[in-house]
């Protein structure tokens, strides 16, 4: 049977952590070893099966409700400042994004979880910003945040495009599900997720970057000379 064909989409939804900056395994190794000091003992695999994907609310919630108790006074702001100064020293691209991105013609966008203040952050730091600002989405613009739909659909409201003419590019099952909630296509990057929890919430699987222009069936487009 010949594999299912799409129109190109009028719009494509980015997450960011783990779509366009690789900042998961960064994220994670700084709240695990945080969460851990307050004693909440934390590895970094059970930090990016149990937070990742989430909003920083709902998080919070997670780790009181584990804890039996309210975080200690400060713990957000020290996290937030820790994290940063690692982001800082370590952060990298996806990659092949800036390739990929250079060869998509279409509207794009960001739509994540993470705070706002953060994607400022990353997506400077990796380059990425000046092809997202002012289309920068964050759970904070939406009442509930992924897995629901409201972020996703927010997003397309904004840009004025239909849902249903929207993919969205994601990497946790969580995203993946909000995406299918929308009514949109989603595409999920599995470069480090397990690629079976991406499908059995409805993704359709790919761990290259570079495929991904082709995947939304959007014509080649010749890179630019300052693109290597």
């Amino acid at each position: 049977m010949s594999p299912k064909r799409f129109a190109p989409p009028e719009l494509v939804i980015f997450d960011c952590d783990g779509v366009l900056v690789d900042s998961e395994p960064i994220s994670n190794r700084v709240l695990a070893q945080e969460l851990s000091a307050i004693g909440l003992t934390t590895t970094v695999e059970s930090s990016m099966r149990d937070y990742m994907g989430r909003s920083w609310p709902a998080c919070v919630e997670i780790f009181e409700a584990r804890l039996g108790r309210a975080l200690p006074p400060g713990f957000t702001e020290a996290f937030f400042e820790r994290l940063e100064a690692a982001l800082r020293a370590e952060l990298r691209p996806v990659p092949g994004i800036h390739e990929a991105l250079a060869r998509i013609s279409t509207p794009i966008c960001v739509a994540s979880s993470g705070r706002r203040d953060k994607m400022q952050v990353t997506l400077g730091l990796t380059g990425l910003l000046p092809r997202f600002e002012g289309r920068i989405f964050s759970a904070a613009d939406v009442a509930r945040a992924k897995p629901w739909p409201d972020l996703f659909l927010h997003a397309a409201a904004s840009l004025r495009a239909p849902a249903e003419a929207c993919a969205v590019v994601e990497d946790s099952p969580r995203g993946v599900a909000a995406g299918i909630a929308a009514g949109m296509r989603v595409l999920g990057f599995a470069a480090r997720t397990d690629p079976r929890e991406l499908e059995a919430a409805g993704a359709e699987v790919f761990c290259d970057m570079l495929e991904l222009p082709a995947r939304l069936g959007l014509p080649s487009l010749s890179l630019p000379s300052d693109v290597v």
